[in-house]
């Protein structure tokens, strides 16, 4: 694991097309920004288990397929660009 340590404003680069951007810390948060292609799908790792759980589960249940079409839609692309702070 490489660690680094940024202050709010500064960023740094995965390969040629993906910055992250430090935008504020406060009370032991840290917000941040990522610039990347559509075609670079990103996750956040909670809904990663929530998806994997799912994928195990009963497919035929219309409850988890209700569940599975609400995942969906929350990892779909936003139109809109995040406002930065």
């Amino acid at each position: 694991m490489l660690v680094l340590r940024r202050q709010p404003g500064e960023s740094f680069r995965i390969g040629d097309n993906v910055e992250i951007r430090v935008l504020s810390i406060s009370r032991g948060c840290v917000k941040i920004g990522v610039v990347a292609p559509r075609e670079v799908s990103i996750y956040r790792t909670e809904l990663g288990e929530l998806n994997r759980s799912a994928l195990v589960s009963n497919w035929s249940d219309e409850r988890n397929q209700a569940s599975l079409r609400a995942l969906a839609g929350m990892l779909r692309p936003r139109a809109t660009a995040p406002k930065e702070d």
